[in-house]
C-alpha cells in the first residue's frame, strides 16, 4: 500500500513563487511506486486547496481559472487519522486522508514554524525542522548570536528593528560605522535575495535599510567580504547524525547573489528553474582543508540550530586570506538543494526518500516520550478561591 504523502507549498510570502518551482519539481522527482502524491497550495491568502492539476507548474499562470476545479480544503484529525476536508457545502466531506505532509514552503509565514506549529497542533507527521529549529534558521540574527556563541566565524554585523532605526538613525550609523564599508543590509526574515542591498558607503545606507524594512520589522547588517567566493554546503539529517553533499561555488555577476541569479534562467528565455538556473562549480575549487573545514562547521551548525530533513549552509570566503565565515542556514532550501547530491551519488528521488524516512523515524521516536499524563488536575480543582491559588500535583507520575 502505498503512504499518502501531502506536499504543503505557497503560502504568504514573498517567496510564494519559488515555493510552487521547488515544490513541483519535488513532486516530479518523488517515487510514485512508493508514494500517493497530494498537493496541498496554500494561495497567498492563506486559502488550501488540492487536486493532481496542482502538480503542474503551467496552471499557475491563471490560478483564478482553476479554482473552479482544484478543491478547496482544511487538514483535520478525527481519531489520529489524518484528512482533508472539503470546506465547501453544508457538510464537511473527506476529500482524501494523508500519512505524513511535506512542507516545501520558503520565507515568512510558512518555513518559519508556522507551518511547524500548526502541523504539531494538528498532530499529523511531517518532514523537515521541529517548530524551534525554523523559527532559528529564519532569523539571520538569532542564528548569528547561536553561531557566535558555538564559536562559529562570522562577519561583523549590526541589526535593529525598523521603529528603533525610524526614531533614531544615528545610532545605527554609528554602529555601521565601526563596521566599515560597504555593508549587506537585509531583512532578518526573508530569502531568496529579497530586500537585499549592497551598500559602498554612508550615503546610501538610509535607502537600503527603508528598503529592507519594506519586508520585515528587524534588519541585519554585515561587513561585505573583500575578494567574495560563496560556497554552499547542504546537510541531510537530524541531531543524531548528519550527512554533507558536494560543495558548491555559486557564481555571480553582482556583489552577492541576487534573485535573479538564483531563480531566473540565464539566457534561456528566462524560465524559471529554481536554484537549478543558479551559475555554479560543483565541486567547489576548494583545497581539502577548507573543505573539511566547510563540512565541519556545517554538522556544528545544524545541530546547533535544532535542524532536520534537508537544508544548506552558506559560507562566505576572502580567496585571499582563505577566511571561512559561515554566513546563514536555510532550513527548506531552493530545489531542496538535489542537485548538490546527485554528485554523491544520490539521485533526487533517492534524497526525497531518505528525507521522508527520516521524517517518520523521528516522529516515532517523539512518540516514545512522555507528553501527558493520564491524571486529570482539573478534577480535584475546586477553584482559585477555595484552594488558595494552588494545585495538588500528587498524583502526577
Amino acid at each position: 500500500m502505498k503512504i499518502k504523502l501531502g506536499v504543503i507549498f505557497g503560502g504568504p510570502s514573498v517567496e510564494h513563487e519559488i515555493s510552487i518551482i521547488s515544490a513541483v519539481q519535488a513532486m516530479q522527482n518523488i517515487n510514485q511506486d512508493k508514494y500517493e502524491i497530494i498537493p496541498i497550495y496554500i494561495t497567498k491568502d492563506r486559502q488550501w486547496y488540492t487536486g493532481k492539476m496542482l502538480m503542474d507548474i503551467d496552471i499557475y499562470k491563471d490560478f483564478e481559472e482553476l479554482k473552479r476545479y482544484a478543491k478547496q480544503v482544511i487538514l483535520c484529525n478525527k481519531n489520529n487519522v489524518f484528512y482533508l476536508q472539503n470546506v465547501k457545502g453544508l457538510f464537511k466531506r473527506n476529500v482524501t486522508e494523508l500519512d505524513i505532509v511535506f512542507p516545501i514552503v520558503h520565507g515568512s509565514h510558512t518555513e518559519d514554524g508556522s507551518i511547524a506549529g500548526y502541523l504539531e497542533t494538528i498532530g499529523i507527521p511531517y518532514v523537515g525542522c521541529n517548530i524551534l529549529g525554523a523559527a532559528l534558521g529564519q532569523d539571520k540574527v538569532v542564528m548569528k548570536q547561536i553561531f557566535e556563541a558555538m564559536n562559529l566565524p562570522v562577519v561583523d554585523y549590526a541589526w535593529c528593528y525598523d521603529s528603533e532605526y525610524l526614531e533614531n538613525k544615528e545610532e545605527t550609523f554609528s554602529k555601521v560605522k565601526k563596521i566599515g564599508y560597504p555593508v549587506i543590509v537585509k531583512p532578518a526574515n526573508l530569502g531568496s535575495s529579497i530586500g537585499i542591498t549592497f551598500v559602498k558607503n554612508e550615503e546610501a545606507l538610509d535607502e537600503a535599510i527603508l528598503e529592507a524594512i519594506k519586508y520585515d520589522n528587524k534588519i541585519v547588517i554585515e561587513k561585505a567580504v573583500d575578494n567574495l567566493t560563496e560556497v554552499n554546503c547542504s546537510v541531510l539529517g537530524n541531531y543524531e547524525f548528519q550527512q554533507t553533499s558536494e560543495l558548491e561555488e555559486v557564481m555571480s555577476t553582482d556583489e552577492f547573489l541576487t534573485y535573479a541569479d538564483k531563480y531566473i534562467g540565464n539566457g534561456k528565455g528566462g524560465k524559471a528553474k529554481g536554484m537549478v538556473a543558479t551559475d555554479r562549480i560543483i565541486p567547489a575549487r576548494l583545497d581539502s582543508k577548507t573543505r573539511s573545514k566547510i563540512e565541519e562547521i556545517s554538522k556544528i551548525a545544524f545541530r546547533a540550530l535544532n535542524l532536520s530533513g534537508i537544508c544548506r549552509i552558506d559560507f562566505l570566503i576572502d580567496k585571499k586570506t582563505k577566511q571561512v565565515y559561515i554566513n546563514e542556514s536555510n532550513t527548506i532550501p531552493g530545489s531542496l538543494s538535489f542537485y548538490l547530491w546527485e554528485p554523491t551519488g544520490k539521485p533526487y528521488s533517492k534524497l526525497l526518500d531518505e528525507v521522508i524516512t527520516i521524517a517518520i523515524k523521528d516522529f516515532k521516536n517523539k512518540h516514545k516520550k512522555t507528553t501527558s499524563f493520564e491524571t486529570n488536575v482539573l478534577s480535584n480543582f475546586n477553584g482559585v478561591k477555595g484552594s488558595k491559588g494552588k494545585l495538588k500535583f500528587s498524583k502526577l507520575k
